[in-house]
């Protein structure tokens, strides 16, 4: 299951339970929804994440790679070293700047004012 929170150009995204491919089309609809307006910001919260289905993984390289730059910047709150280490995979397949944090405190104040 995922909730979904609209700040201005920042889209928080958290994930609880399991990410199923259903919930990463929603995820990629939102995000294309906002993509329409300019670039984005993304906070992806995953400290409630309990895994993930393979094909979600697959989705994410594709939408990675059709959106390549159209992220300015994304922020992945998690404590897993496991999500860390995807997370910084994924950084090199966008272009925008991707920091992984523990909490999201710090994330929000990283994005700055808008």
């Amino acid at each position: 299951m995922i909730a979904i929170k609209d700040q201005g150009k920042l889209v928080s995204i958290s994930v609880i339970g399991e990410f199923t491919v259903s919930d990463y089309k929603e995820f990629e609809q939102h995000i294309l929804d906002h993509l329409k307006a300019g670039g984005v910001n993304l906070l992806l919260d995953l400290r409630d994440m309990v895994g993930y289905t393979v094909d979600v993984v697959w989705e994410e390289i594709k939408f990675n790679r059709e959106h390549r730059y159209d992220f300015r910047k994304i922020a992945v709150v998690t404590g897993d070293e496991w999500m860390v280490w995807l997370a910084w995979l994924n950084s090199l397949l966008v272009d925008g700047e991707l920091r992984v944090f523990d909490d999201p405190t710090p994330a929000l104040e990283w994005f700055g004012p808008e």
